[in-house]
């Protein structure tokens, strides 16, 4: 995938703007889509590029060399200074109203090839089974061209051909880029009287097939269609059959490096590719080392980043921990805290009520006593009353016969010998229980006089 910087480099090296933030701004316009950003920026400048031409230095870097020993090749000479470099400006690479007008014969090809693309694209023409469904997909204009092409190239000269990537120029320059090869790139007149041999003669000969598909990245296209004649007026194809070997170059520019024109026999364009393969050797493996030191680097700076990141979160994590640890305590020490003071501030209230209590009882017990008057001397009128506690205590202590049930409960309660309020004064022999409804009982009433013998059942 062709990232930021790459698209930003070809989108200059396409459209001649100079001016980065501009074009970057047009880029993020599409959505960084390259082919719909070009399109649209050629497509609003036609007016003015029909009119532009190319600079001198394009004129020259495309300049035929005619003492090429009558081939219509194109001298190339070793990979460096001297070789030429394509700009692609806009009058050339959007196939401008100027060029147009005076390419009538291309201008009918062109319109021709449109209509059939787009015909193609509602699935209406001719193609073989499967492919009108197959368009359905979601293509570029440019990538469906290519596959048109291919489609169109097996059919009529067969499987054993150059393996022609179905997508568009910009794409496969990128694609031989990133696999640090050349690009083939063959222009295909459907008219042309001697495109057919050569086709099948040459272009698909078992050497040439052979040795392209191991060595190039190769894009075919036809000059019917629109980004063939593109491509056509951009290279400045003259003459068919036309071949050319390019490469991205590193001043954002596409680096012609030879050119063939017109018929070749396999041995021909085998040497012609060879000797630029050797040419191009050093250039290539110098890109492929750049490359993977760039990649070590970067490798190498991620894995940095890596360890930084790590220790830097073991830190943190270190820390987050110490703190969670450090509140941890504080909430510990708080909370305990706070429950020290909570059974501090209950066994106060505890020690308070208790006291409160005590003193309430020996209140009562003090009325109580107080109540009950001085103990009787015997007598006939007194009774002699002995009271057994559950603890296995034992008072006696005499009344006046004419004392009601409620003084013996004021006598247990003046003792202070019960923890509890709730209890009740029985007999033995027999079994009575002298509860609330028999306090007001005398005790002669309740056949306690001349003596009794109770005890204290707690309730």
């Amino acid at each position: 995938m062709v990232d930021v910087a790459d698209k930003l480099a070809y989108f200059q090296a396409i459209t001649g703007l100079e001016d980065p933030d501009l074009c970057t701004e047009i880029l993020q316009a599409h959505g960084w889509d390259l082919e719909l950003a070009i399109s649209s920026f050629t497509s609003s400048n036609q007016t003015s590029a029909s009119t532009t031409t190319p600079d001198s230095g394009t004129r020259d870097s495309l300049n035929r060399t005619e003492s090429a020993s009558g081939s219509g090749l194109v001298a190339a000479p070793s990979p460096g200074l001297a070789w030429k470099l394509v700009t692609l400006p806009i009058s050339v690479i959007s196939g401008s109203l100027g060029l147009i007008s005076r390419a009538v014969g291309l201008g009918l090809w062109a319109a021709g090839g449109v209509l059939s693309y787009s015909l193609g694209m509602i699935g209406v023409g001719s193609g073989r089974g499967g492919e009108s469904s197959a368009r359905l997909v979601s293509v570029s204009a440019t990538a469906s061209e290519a596959i048109d092409f291919v489609a169109t190239f097996e059919r009529e000269y067969g499987t054993r051909r150059p393996n022609f990537v179905g997508e568009g120029f910009m794409d496969a320059l990128q694609r031989s880029r990133n696999a640090f090869k050349l690009l083939f790139v063959y222009l295909h007149s459907p008219d042309h009287p001697d495109s057919p041999v050569f086709c099948e003669r040459t272009l698909c000969s078992e050497v040439v097939v052979a040795f392209l598909n191991e060595n190039f990245v190769a894009w075919g296209g036809s000059i019917r269609a629109s980004e063939g004649f593109k491509m056509s007026n951009s290279l400045k194809a003259s003459r068919f059959p036309f071949c050319a070997m390019v490469m991205p170059a590193t001043n954002q520019r596409i680096a012609l490096l030879q050119q063939v024109e017109g018929p070749r026999s396999p041995e021909e364009i085998l040497t012609i590719l060879q000797r630029v393969l050797e040419e191009s050797a050093p250039v290539l493996v110098a890109a492929r080392l750049d490359a993977e030191e760039r990649r070590n680097n970067m490798r190498l700076r991620e894995e940095q980043d890596a360890a930084y990141r790590a220790a830097l979160e073991a830190d943190q994590a270190r820390e987050r921990q110490r703190r969670e640890e450090q509140e941890r305590l504080e909430r510990e020490a708080a909370e305990a805290e706070r429950k020290r003071k909570e059974e501090e501030e209950a066994r106060e209230r505890a020690e308070r009520e208790a006291a409160e209590k005590e003193a309430a009882r020996a209140r009562m017990r003090q009325e109580k006593a107080l109540s009950l008057g001085g103990e009787p001397e015997k007598g006939p009128n007194v009774s002699q009353v002995l009271v057994r506690f559950p603890t296995g205590e034992r008072k006696e202590r005499r009344f006046h016969s004419t004392a009601t049930i409620q003084s013996l409960y004021d006598y247990v309660d003046s003792l202070g010998c019960l923890e509890v309020e709730d209890y009740s004064l029985v007999s033995n022999f027999p079994r009575v229980a002298y509860g609330p409804e028999k306090r007001s009982l005398t005790l002669k009433e309740a056949g306690l006089h001349p003596q009794a013998s109770l005890f204290v059942e707690l309730n």
